[in-house]
C-alpha cells in the first residue's frame, strides 16, 4: 500500500507528465506526495557557471561575470519555487496532501537520500532519454536512483524524445534481406 509518494521534478518537458501521472496514484491509493525539485548545475536551463581564464586582461570582468552568474542563479532558484508552489496547489486543492522541498545537490543522490529519510514508498520521477555518450559522461539519475534506493520507481518516459534506431519488424511477416 503505498503512503509515501517522492516526485522528483525538473524543468524540462516530461516534468509535468511526472507530476501527472504521481497525482494520479496518490487519488488512487490515498498516499501523499513530496515534491522534489534538486538543484544542479546540470539541469536543462541550468545557468551555465562562467568560465575564468588565468588571464585578467580586464580588470573587473571575472566579478561581473560571477555577479551576472549569481542573478541568473537566484532566478533559477525561485523559478524552482514557483514551479513546486503551483503543482503542490494543484495537488492540494484535489484532496491529496501535499508538501515540497528544493535543494542544491546531485539529483541522484538527493534522490535516494530524500527517499531513505521520508520513508517514501515510491519514487516517481522522469527519464531524459540520454544514451551513449552523453550518459556516460552525464549520468543517468534514473539509473542512478533505480540502482540505489531503499523503495520502488516508477519512472515516466518522454515519450517525445524515444526515437528508433531501427524500425520495428512485424513479427508475422518473413525478414526482408538487407539492401546490398
Amino acid at each position: 500500500m503505498l503512503k509515501k509518494i517522492l516526485v522528483a521534478l525538473d524543468r524540462s518537458d516530461i516534468g509535468q507528465q511526472v507530476f501527472e501521472q504521481a497525482l494520479v496514484l496518490a487519488k488512487a491509493t490515498q498516499a501523499k506526495l513530496l515534491l522534489l525539485h534538486v538543484l544542479s548545475p546540470e539541469e536543462e536551463g541550468s545557468p551555465h557557471i562562467p568560465m575564468v581564464s588565468g588571464y585578467d586582461y580586464y580588470p573587473g570582468l571575472n566579478g561581473q561575470s560571477f555577479e551576472i552568474y549569481q542573478k541568473q542563479w537566484d532566478t533559477f532558484k525561485n523559478e524552482g519555487v514557483r514551479m513546486l508552489q503551483t503543482l503542490c496547489a494543484k495537488a492540494n486543492t484535489q484532496g491529496v496532501s501535499t508538501e515540497f522541498s528544493q535543494t542544491l545537490g546531485n539529483p541522484g543522490r538527493t534522490i535516494c537520500k530524500l527517499a531513505t529519510n521520508w520513508n517514501a514508498d515510491l519514487i516517481v520521477m522522469g527519464h531524459r532519454g540520454l544514451s551513449g555518450v552523453k550518459e556516460l559522461f552525464l549520468g543517468s539519475v534514473s539509473n542512478y536512483v533505480l540502482h540505489h534506493t531503499p523503495c520502488s520507481v516508477h519512472i515516466v518516459h518522454d515519450l517525445g524524445r524515444v526515437k528508433d534506431t531501427e524500425p520495428v519488424q512485424d513479427p508475422t511477416q518473413e525478414p526482408q534481406p538487407l539492401p546490398a
